[in-house]
Formats: structure tokens, sequence, C-alpha cells
């Protein structure tokens, strides 16, 4: 092992902080100039540069376009306004000495030039126009609009090859994001999320289903994502599967004092539902298919179960922020409230987020200083999805609530109970009842902060140094209470002591988990021009300590006469690990004739997840550009305004897998079921675990071949990717032979798989003139996987099923074999008679012997979606705007798991003393019995979903000049067109269980500056 701390640390944080208050105590404020530059559809144009001509003062413009100079010399003046896409406009101003200026609000005219946009790399930025790899950006303004609770959100459908899949409906639901596909098996597919900086803790916090929920979008300028190796390889070891990289809002140099409010408020309602029998089509077939028992159990009521527990939701959405400068020091400060109910009863949200930042520039422009602190609360209650699925199967003949004496012990709320009052076995519980007698709440807190210098050192020109501090703390706690009421915990007997039966009482469980992550990085780079070639390399050092920690709680029981205790705990040790890692990287960077680039990276990664002899690894990358627009032939060409070919390859490492320690022979604490008794105590264990010495880096590389081009002025422009990326030493979970290990299963290094694709990305301004304008985007991206190796098997070894399903224990779905996509669908062929009706238990001898068997199974499709498209319009028309974002995609499979388990008369009749409703797919098939394995339960997934369709309308100037107003009506999940027969084919994974339905939402928003 190596250190885990670095004592100097502290030591550095007061001296930073020391110098900064110094610096800023320094600095001094003079005259200005002032105004406001507008876009043509008079929005404002937030970082467009802003110089005095034949004068080294400047500044940018801020999130509403406002920009102030100081110190302008008195007498005339000529500022000039420029920003990439427009056309730039000097301005002809009289300064007078000891007084503000302010130019009338101006407006740029589009004119789609490129080539000198600045692009956030990995540890800096880049000209677009020098990148060679694969590298998307998309601007604030650019955003899906409407309702966003997760930064992830703001690009669904806007970036080819990123593929991001909501688990659900539930506010702050967690999100699966995915670029170019899974890179592995069952290390981390996630990729690295990099925000101002700060490489972020990938990992969940316990009360929070999605960590990046602690992110308010609303302080989000932009966001990058870094596709292929070339790109990615300056990250080494955390970017196998892609990086985000997020920018946030800062104030900017110069700027008077803005503040802009954003207010939205929404209503979300369920968009679908699923199709089960109503009451007296279900009272027809269980009186057709039922015995007398059966018959009488039936009620009399109309209950629609989905009904009772969704709801419309109510959202409120409200920001404040104030950009500005104090004394040379550009800041902002930014507030969130976001209160946001659940569709489903009793859920919800309540997230308050504070952001700070500060960018200083001083010393005559030598040195940068970036401070940036956010801060976020989050509150959840949360339900559990299980009772969606209850909802779907319980019995729509009887009431939500009935007056009978019988049900009082359970509030009034009808259940299905044995003749002497007790719950009935196997029963299942009311749904409106068990959310509203659970109370499953967290609280959650994250703090995201560093303070980063950049210095160019005065006796080396060209030379700078930059040092990044910064740490990632988040706190979660919670607790769960069951009412004693609650059906499943019903005491039938109340008495004193809370310990007499744990089955029989109310029930209060908690957790807690600390999260720290600390940040060391700081590099040198040096940049040269040598007469037409740049030159310009990089290297630098990182450390980044993961910690995690919390205590471990006793499970209290309870009675209508016992008081919680929530401070009673196990005697056990509570949990501790940590992860660390050191890692040194370069990078250098070529430009010849702004013709010929070249860009070459190393990245030496250490992890203390392996052992000593396996855990530094090497990562390089190169990558390789001609701009065709520069040479000759081209130059002058009035048609391609820009053309260039790019290759890359690279090489990028993946740790991430399992516990942090497999590698160590160690003992570790069981659990409740692993505990001795001595007398009237019961002691827990510790049992010695399994453990891989051999360990190793995962490593995934990748060819990347692209071309961007751009015609008649880059009204029309565009990037074309073709990748194949594969991965070696699978890091994996594996089965063990029985003696060979202290484990059945544990993580090893076997085989090797497979991603190819295709991207392609437009941009296109079809219209564009004084009163009308017309933007489109179009995406696609084409991805095919393949386990190409799983290392040394039996011969009849047909791959490790995986994909858990309800209706058996053990029950899967998928299977990873060699020659096949990941998560393939491993299902039965059903048989159909001449009317195409399936035929219960018939499937297809495949294998010719007369039985079905193992061996009858087959490899049938992949959740995985072959092709993604997006497409983006945005229509100006004065003050008017309409724009919708559309996303497809074409190829991924669902197993219709509620179906194969519900839609058969045996699981509404196969119990005594109750029923359970049906799904009406068994009017198709008529089962009498599961049939989960069917592929007939196996259905094409793809869909088109109008994402968001939003319309504006900006009032313009209230109150005083340089204020606007600007109104907003959206719609999200507006439409959705598939075949599936179930609730959503959008589901990461493919299985169709529990899944909790997304909401289609409309919002009103203000958006107000002054």
């Amino acid at each position: 092992m190596f250190p885990m701390k670095h004592t100097y640390l502290p030591k550095l944080w007061f001296l930073l902080f020391l110098f900064i208050c110094c610096s800023l105590s320094a600095a001094a404020q003079t005259g200005s100039i002032s105004g406001r530059l507008l876009d043509d559809k008079n929005q404002p144009l937030p970082g467009v540069t802003v110089l005095v001509e034949g004068t080294q003062l400047g500044t940018s413009t801020n999130s509403e376009g406002s920009f102030l100079i100081q110190n302008v010399p008195a007498g005339a003046q000529t500022v000039v306004a420029s920003f990439v896409g427009y056309t730039s406009k000097r301005l002809p101003v009289t300064v007078t000495a000891g007084q503000t200026v302010t130019i009338a609000n101006t407006v740029l005219a589009e004119n789609t030039t490129l080539l000198s946009e600045a692009v956030v790399v990995g540890y800096g930025v880049q000209r677009r126009q020098d990148v060679t790899g694969s590298i998307s950006t998309v601007q604030s303004k650019d955003f899906v609009q409407g309702q966003v609770t997760n930064p992830e959100q703001l690009v669904q459908g806007k970036i080819a090859g990123v593929n991001v899949t909501t688990g659900g409906g539930a506010p702050g639901a967690g999100t699966t994001v995915r670029i170019r596909g899974n890179s592995s098996l069952n290390a981390s597919n996630d990729p690295l999320f990099v925000i101002d900086g700060v490489p972020v803790d990938k990992g969940g916090i316990s009360g929070a289903s999605n960590p990046l929920t602690l992110i308010n979008p609303n302080d989000i300028e932009s966001v990058t994502v870094l596709k292929d190796a070339s790109a990615t390889a300056i990250y080494g070891s955390r970017a196998s599967a892609g990086v985000i990289l997020i920018t946030t809002k800062r104030g900017v140099q110069g700027e008077n004092l803005t503040v802009n409010l954003n207010s939205q408020t929404s209503v979300s309602r369920r968009a679908n539902k699923y199709e089960v029998l109503g009451a007296d089509e279900f009272r027809e077939r269980i009186r057709a298919n039922g015995n007398a028992g059966q018959i009488a159990t039936l009620g009399a009521a109309n209950t629609d179960w989905q009904g009772e527990i969704f709801r419309s939701a109510a959202t409120f959405d409200n920001n404040v922020s104030l950009n500005g400068n104090v004394k040379n020091v550009p800041f902002r400060i930014s507030y969130g409230n976001l209160n946001q109910q659940g569709i489903v009863i009793t859920n919800k949200l309540q997230r308050h987020t504070g952001s700070i930042s500060l960018t200083p520039v001083l010393l005559d422009g030598n040195l940068r200083i970036d401070v940036n602190a956010k801060g976020s609360r989050v509150d959840n209650r949360f339900i559990d999805n299980g009772q969606i699925g209850a909802a779907v199967l319980f019995d729509p003949t009887q009431p939500v609530r009935s007056p009978e004496a019988q049900f009082n012990p359970f509030g009034g709320y009808f259940q299905f109970l044995q003749a002497n009052g007790n719950p009935r076995g196997l029963a299942p519980g009311n749904p409106v009842a068990a959310l509203n007698n659970t109370n499953n709440v967290s609280v959650v807190d994250r703090f995201i902060g560093n303070v980063q210098l950049d210095y160019k050192l005065p006796f080396v020109p060209g030379l700078r140094a930059n040092i990044n501090l910064a740490t990632d703390l988040s706190r979660g706690e919670g607790s769960t209470t069951i009412n004693p009421q609650d059906f499943g915990n019903f005491n039938a007997d109340p008495v004193t002591n809370p310990n007499r039966d744990p089955n029989l009482s109310g029930r209060y469980t908690q957790f807690q988990q600390d999260k720290d992550m600390r940040l060391l990085e700081t590099y040198v780079a040096y940049a040269k021009d040598f007469s037409g070639t740049k030159f310009d390399i990089l290297a630098g050092y990182s450390y980044q300590d993961f910690q995690d920690q919390g205590p471990n709680f006793l499970p209290l029981r309870f009675d209508r006469t016992t008081q919680v205790n929530p401070t009673e705990r196990l005697t056990v040790p509570g949990f501790y690990s940590q992860l660390t890692l050191l890692s040194y990287f370069a990078r250098t960077t070529l430009n010849v004739k702004d013709r010929y680039l070249l860009t070459a990276t190393l990245r030496n990664d250490n992890t203390s997840r392996f052992a000593e002899e396996t855990r530094s690894g090497y990562f390089p990358a190169v990558g390789l550009g001609w701009r065709l627009k520069g040479e000759n032939f081209l130059a002058n060409n009035a048609t391609i305004s820009e053309l260039k070919l790019r290759a890359g390859w690279g090489q990028t490492g993946q740790q991430d897998v399992g516990g942090l320690y497999d590698f160590l022979p160690r003992y570790v604490i069981g659990n409740s079921a692993a505990q001795y008794q001595f007398g009237q105590n019961f002691i827990t264990t510790a049992r010695p675990s399994g453990y891989n010495r051999e360990l190793q880096w995962e490593t995934t590389t990748t060819l990347n071949a692209g071309l961007d081009w751009g015609i008649l002025d880059n009204r029309i422009s565009g990037t074309l990717d073709v990748y194949d990326r594969r991965t070696t030493d699978l890091l994996a979970n594996v089965n063990v032979p029985a003696g060979a290990n202290l484990t059945n299963q544990l993580n090893a290094n076997i085989g090797s798989l497979r991603n190819r694709g295709i991207e392609l990305g437009i941009n296109a301004a079809p219209i564009q003139s004084e009163a009308f304008n017309w933007d489109v985007n179009f995406n696609v991206a084409y991805n095919t996987n393949e386990i190409t190796d799983l290392g040394p098997q039996d011969a009849n070894f047909q791959g490790f099923n995986v994909g858990g399903i309800p209706g058996g224990t053990g029950s899967n779905i998928q299977i990873q074999s060699v020659g096949f996509p990941i998560n393939s669908f491993f299902v039965l062929q059903q048989v159909y008679n001449a009317d195409g009706r399936p035929v219960e238990g018939l499937y297809v001898d495949r294998d010719g012997n007369g039985i079905i068997n193992e061996r009858d199974y087959y490899r049938y499709k992949q959740p995985n979606a072959l092709t993604n498209l997006g497409f983006t319009s945005n229509m100006a028309y004065r003050d008017f705007s309409l724009s919708f974002v559309l996303r497809a995609s074409l190829g991924n499979y669902v197993f219709n798991a509620t179906a194969a388990n519900l839609a058969n008369y045996a699981n509404a009749t196969g119990s005594t003393g109750f029923l359970t409703n049906l799904p009406t797919d068994v009017r198709n098939t008529g089962f009498r019995t599961q049939q989960i394995f069917s592929d007939y339960y196996m259905e094409n997934g793809s869909f088109l979903r109008g994402e968001n369709i939003t319309l504006g309308y900006n009032v313009g100037k209230v109150f005083r000049e340089g204020s606007n107003l600007r109104l907003t009506a959206a719609v999200q999940n507006a439409f959705l067109v598939t075949k599936y027969s179930g609730l959503d084919p959008e589901i990461f994974g493919g299985i169709d269980n529990n899944f909790y339905p997304r909401a289609r939402t409309f919002t009103f928003g203000i958006n107000a500056s002054f």
C-alpha cells in the first residue's frame, strides 16, 4: 500500500486562502464602458469578447450579455465585439473621465464561423480547429428545456453516441449514461464526470437515487463529452467509458451587477399505465375459470388501483443568481430551491443548492484564480417500486377502505384476512395502505469545492504552472419507519415488549454514510509559436483519495405503545474503505501551419485496488489531424468552408470493480446470519473472504477516424466518426470451483469484448433573416457490441446467466456468451398454432433430441439499441420562439416481465382466500400457467419520443434599460410512438418489471434579469 494522506494539504489550503485575500484587498476599480449584446432573437449572448481597439483593455459578456470595461482613456474610442458564429461589430463611443458610458443594446448577426471556438479538453482548452479527438459540446442555450432535475437530462438527444436513460419517473431517479455502448462486463461503464476541473466521485451516496441530482442544472454553462481515447486518455484509468466535462456559470471581468430570476411551475401526470382487466371483466373470467371458494372471494367494488396510487404532481423550481464585479474580482452567486412531487402518492424530493465562483485575474494578467464552491441539500421521501407492481395485480373488485370492524387494526384499509382477523399468508397487501404506512426518508448533503491557480511564469514566455486543490464531500442519512398498522408487520397481540416478534410489529431502520474525496493536481505547460508551427507540452501529477465510512444501526421493532429510540446501534464496528489513485500525465500538441495536427498523450495510473506488482498501468494515445481547408487547393473554395480529417489511437484503463480489497487475504465482519450465541448474547463473527492477488488493469484500446466539414460558410456543418473499441483482461465476477478459494465467486480478469460503430452529427441553419431564423441539429449513432472471449471454459459452457426476473427463484433471462452482444436474451422459441396464438408449454426442440431442456434455449436479440437518433429544431420569429427535441431508438428489445409473470390464470386463481388481477395480455394467450422463458414476451422496444416542446416569448425590457423578461411554456415527454405493449420501452437493461412510469410534464417558466 502507498501513503494515504498528504500532511501538507492543510498548509497549502491556508497559504492559498491568505494569498487570495491579500490579492483581493489590493485590487481597485475605475471608470468604464458598459453595454449589452444580444443575438438576432433578442436573447443575451454570454461569452462575447469585447475589446477597446488599440489597447489591451477588454472583457467578456456575462450570462445576460452584459459587459463592463474599466480604465478606458477619455476621448473617442472604438469598442470591438466578436463572438464565434457571429459577425464582429465595431462600436464608436466617446468616453468622459470619471463616468460610465453605456452603449445601447447591440445585436450581433450570425455568420457560423466556428474555427476559433475554444473547446474544453482535459486540463485546458483548445481551438476547435486544432482538436484531433472526438469531442462534442452543448452550450446552455442549446440545453433541453423544461423541468430538468438531473444535469444529464440537459443533453438527451443532443450528442451522437451518448445515450442517457433515466431509471423511471421518480424525482431524482438514477440515470444511466453510456458513451458508445458498454466497454466492460462487471466493471463500471459510467463515464467520468469532471465539474469545473474536479473529477467527482462516480459512486452513489446512501439516500440519493442519483448523486448528480445534488448538482443544480441551472448553474451549468456547458457540457463537453470526450468520446475517443485520443481525447480521454489524459484521464487514464477513469476514462474507459468516456468523460463528461461540466463547466458552470461564473462572473466575467468588468461586468455590472446583474440579477437573474428563473421560476418554473410544473404539473406532471402519468403518461401511460399497465393494461389490466377491469373489475367487471375480471369477475367474468374468475367465474369462468375459478372454483367456488375463489368466486366467493370476489368483491363488489370497481377499483382502479393504479389510479389510486398515482396523482397529478406539482413542481416548483426557483433560482436566483447574482453576477458582478467587486474590486476587479468577477463573481457569481446563486441559490436554487426545488420542490418536486412524484406522480406516486407520498413520493417527493426537495433540493436546496447554492454556489459561488470567484475568477480574479491579477498581476497584470499573469495570475488567474478560479474559486468554486457548490453546496446542496436534498430531502427525499422514497417509495417502494414494488407497490407499483402490487397496484397492477391487486384485486379490482375490492375497495381501498372498508368500514367493517375487522379492518380497524389496519387503519380501515381493506386487506385479505383469515377468519380470526390476522393477515392471510402470501396475500398481497393493499398498495395504498403500504405507501401511506411507510415513511422512507433521507437527507443528503454534498459540497464540491476547488481552488485553481494558473500562473504565467514571467521569466520564460509561454510557460505557466497550474495547481488545483479540490474536495467532494457527501453526507447521507435516513430512515424507514413502517407503521404497526401495516399489513406486512401487523401485531395481532400488541405488547409493550418490542422484541417479541420482528414480523408482527412496526419497524424502524436507519442508515448513514460519509464519503470524502480529496484531490491535488498540478501541472506545468509550455507553448511556443515557431514561425507558423505551434508547439504545446504539458506534464502533471494527480493525487486523489476516496474515503467511505459510516456506522451500523440496529433495526428497531415497536408497537403502538413503544417509542422509537433512533440512537440504539449495533455493537459491531461500522464500515470503512479507502481508495487512492496516484497519476502522472503528459500531453504534447503540434500544429504546423494550421494544417497538420498532432496530439500525443501518456498517463501512468496507480491504484490501491490492486496488489503492488500490478497496480501501475500506462495508457498512451496519439491523434492526427489534416486540415484540408488550409491547403492551397481548398483555401479559396467558396463552397467548402471547413474540411478536416482526424485519426486517433489510444488506450485507457479500468479498475473500478467490486470491492476495494479483493486482492488481499482478509477477514470480514459477518451479518446477522453469521452469529454465535453465548448465553443470551449473540456475537457477530468474522470470516475469511475470497481474494485474487492477480487482479490487474482492464484495458480498452480505441481506433477512431473522423471527418469535420462545413459548407456555405458553415451554414451546414457536421462531423462523421467511425470507431473500433476493444477491451481486454475484462474485470468480471466469475464462478470458482468448490474448494479452490474461500468463496464460490470472485473478481478476475477474463476475456475480451468489442464495440464498433459510426456516428454522424449535422448542424444546419436553413433560414437566416432579420425576422425569422431556423436552426436544426440531427445526430445518429450506430453501435454493435460483441463478447469475443470469456477465457477457458468447459466444452458445455454456454455463458454466464444474468438478468434476474420474477416468477421463480434464481430465474435469469439473459446470458453473457462469446460471439453475442452483452446481456443477450436467452429464451425458448415459442410454437404457435394456425391462428397465430401461442401454444402453452410447446417450444421448438432446437437440438432435436426429443425433449425440451437447457440445450434448447437460444440467444435472441439484445436490450441495447443498435441505433440512436436525435433531432433538435429551434425557430424564432421576432420575439417568439419554438423549439423541440425528438429522440429515437431502434433495435432495442424488451422482456415484458410483468406479463410473463402475471398474465396467466394460475396467477389469479392459484391461491386460497385471495385473488390477483391479470394483465390484458391473457386475452391473447389464454395461458393457464407461467411461461416466463418464452420468447413470446420478447418485444421490439424501438421508439420515437417527443422529449420536449417549448414555446417562448421575449417580453423585452422591464422597469429599466438592460433588463429583460422572457416567458416560456413547455411539455416534456410530449408523445411516445412504439409497438411495445408494456408501459415504456425505454428501460435500461431491457427487463420491464415494477417500472416507475415517466410523467408527462407541463411547465410554465418566467426568466427575468435586471
